[in-house]
């Protein structure tokens, strides 16, 4: 039988268990945007209690984005010898860490939040420029892999999607063409640094003409043919899709479990996930190998360390949602938070 905290392998990678830590904002660094001593000593805790694989908060890859002032920054002079400093921490313990880089908006100069179809190939280079000095940059830092965002709702999930995608050119219409962005710039990644590939992609996004589960396996696919090395799975924040959050039918697990079977890379599960006994029955009812959560690890950084003594835990996340909307790396509810008494 299969057990979160199974000693397993993830590629290349040798994990301490089958958790992934995804993180999202990060609300406690300094205005100039250098990590601050509760950052590390966040991290420190995360590591240490027995997570497999940490993915770091989004690190934006461009500074006036709508994100970035609740986002790290690459454009910061101290970027990579502070990250340094956070990868030799966490790998004292044994804990693989990747860099989660994303972006909303593409502005150009007068023009903001453009639109794909706008884009000139001018600005498709830029972009892929962009993200490839930015994974030279996480490769110095000493992380294991890049996060590439491309689900959820972060520009190149938008660039990837039929239904906001409508460009005439190679970079539009079928798939294999409204993915050729990213496979771009994988091949470059690649070719110039050492770095674990994993792409965060959609399941679906509840349209019909959009994202279909068909749609994001046909993209699996590709990234798996093109050199991506992994793969996470989740969904665009939308309401629709909040309301199986305690559910253990949690849609995402079939299409999960889907794309396992078509694909040889592994593929990680993503998304509502808050109870030790949910997240074995998974485990052992179904292919997916490993699973990700958020909230659990804003709620309380060393939860999985009561889980692993327990052998039956609960995440103290009350799935509110106030740190996602708004945009803080601490839980709002938990009674040692400062935000529990505002």
């Amino acid at each position: 039988m299969k057990d979160l905290f199974d000693f397993c392998e993830f590629g290349d990678l040798k994990l301490n268990s089958r958790v992934f830590r995804t993180g999202l904002f990060e609300s406690e660094r300094e205005a100039s945007g250098n990590l601050t001593p509760e950052i590390y000593n966040r991290y420190e805790d995360i590591a240490a209690s027995g997570v497999g694989l940490i993915v770091t908060e989004l690190i934006s890859l461009y500074p006036k984005d709508v994100f970035s002032k609740n986002t790290l920054t690459l454009n910061y002079s101290r970027f990579v010898r502070e990250s340094k400093d956070l990868t030799d921490l966490v790998h004292v313990y044994d804990v693989p860490i990747f860099a989660q880089v994303g972006f909303v908006q593409y502005n150009k100069r007068t023009e903001q939040n453009m639109k794909v179809d706008d884009l000139a190939i001018d600005d498709i280079r830029k972009i892929q420029t962009d993200y490839i000095i930015a994974a030279q940059k996480i490769d110095y830092a000493g992380f294991d892999g890049i996060q590439i965002a491309m689900g959820n709702n972060y520009f190149l999930s938008r660039f990837i999607n039929p239904l906001s995608n409508s460009r005439e050119d190679n970079y539009g219409g079928n798939t294999l063409n409204r993915l050729r962005i990213v496979l771009e710039l994988i091949k470059v990644i690649k070719q110039n640094t050492k770095l674990h590939i994993n792409c965060r992609i959609n399941a679906f996004d509840g349209t019909d003409d959009g994202m279909t589960l068909d749609e994001t396996i046909k993209i699996a696919k590709l990234l798996e043919k093109h050199g991506a090395d992994s793969l996470q799975i989740t969904q665009p924040l939308l309401p629709q899709f909040y309301a199986y959050e305690n559910n253990e039918k949690n849609p995402l697990i079939d299409a999960a479990d889907k794309i396992i079977s078509e694909v040889d890379i592994p593929v990680i599960l993503g998304g509502g996930l808050r109870n030790q006994k949910q997240i074995n029955n998974i485990l052992n009812s179904t292919d997916i190998d490993f699973v990700s959560m958020y909230k659990p690890f804003v709620a309380d950084p060393s939860f999985l360390v009561d889980w692993k003594i327990e052998g039956n835990g609960e995440s103290f996340c009350q799935t509110c949602y106030n740190c996602l909307s708004k945009r803080t790396s601490t839980c709002h509810l938990k009674p040692c938070s400062p935000e529990y008494y505002k």
